[in-house]
């Protein structure tokens, strides 16, 4: 049986698409409401996509690679014989679009000005996404036992943390920048798995938490311009369930907070 006689949906292809991140954002496309529309052609296979990000001027590394990506998804489904993604109203749109349509990869898209290969531009921000968890696991522990103090934490291991979505996300996180889940594990470590000093780790927490704020700042800032540039596309954005802007579960500790416990 060819791939074109498979049933194809679109459900099936927003789900591919839930596995594509923003890279700075580090959530879905699908979350985000990235995804502008979706078209599939079951009788033939042929699936179309139009992404839309929230400015014009997004960086264009970014906006390949979240397009590349949704490709790729797309592509590996059973009943898909064609596929083509395309972003819309960007600058960019028609250098990335040739570029996606024509498989010619990033550096083949970009030529000289794709300076940076897209592999370590992944890396830089798996390892951001990497600390911005480890500080929501930890957190979290702080808000639940007032007792505990801000350097224990860097005795916390794996096996410490409950079962829940936080510590999901760390363990796909960390398997992401190759650290491994062992339950001993230790949860405040770099991305090479070194921790910090004793005395180190309030700022070490700290750090991180700047790291957090600033991926979740981001996120929530890009959803606000989205919504602005293209008026009904909130019904298809979701908030996460960690942000602390819409509802979080988790109560974030105050800065302050955490400086006045380490001291």
């Amino acid at each position: 049986m060819s791939a074109a006689t498979l049933t194809l949906a679109e459900v099936d292809v927003r789900r591919a698409l839930d596995v594509v991140l923003d890279p700075e954002l580090d959530e879905p496309i699908t979350d985000l409401g990235f995804v502008r529309s979706v078209d599939v052609d079951a009788t033939s296979g042929r699936v179309e996509v139009h992404l839309r990000l929230p400015t014009s001027f997004c960086s264009p590394n970014f906006a390949y690679l979240m397009a590349s990506d949704a490709k790729d998804v797309v592509t590996a489904l059973p009943g898909a014989a064609e596929v083509v993604v395309e972003l819309d109203d960007h600058h960019d749109s028609p250098i990335i679009n040739a570029g996606l349509a024509a498989d010619a990869g990033y550096r083949g898209t970009f030529g000289h000005e794709a300076e940076r290969d897209l592999d370590d531009l992944r890396r830089t921000f798996r390892v951001k996404a990497h600390t911005a968890a480890l500080e929501r696991c930890l957190t979290a522990l702080l808000r639940a036992d007032p007792d505990l103090a801000v350097a224990a934490v860097g005795e916390v291991r794996l096996r410490d943390l409950p079962d829940d979505d936080l510590t999901a996300a760390l363990h796909r996180r960390r398997r992401a920048v190759g650290l491994g889940n062992h339950r001993d594990a230790r949860v405040l470590v770099d991305e090479h798995g070194v921790e910090p000093a004793t005395d180190q780790v309030p700022l070490a927490l700290r750090r991180a938490r700047s790291t957090r704020i600033s991926v979740d700042g981001n996120a929530h800032f890009c959803r606000g311009l989205l919504r602005t540039r293209y008026p009904g596309s909130e019904v298809d954005q979701t908030d996460r369930a960690d942000d602390p802007d819409h509802g979080s579960a988790t109560t974030f500790i105050p800065l302050s907070e955490i400086q006045e416990r380490s001291a």
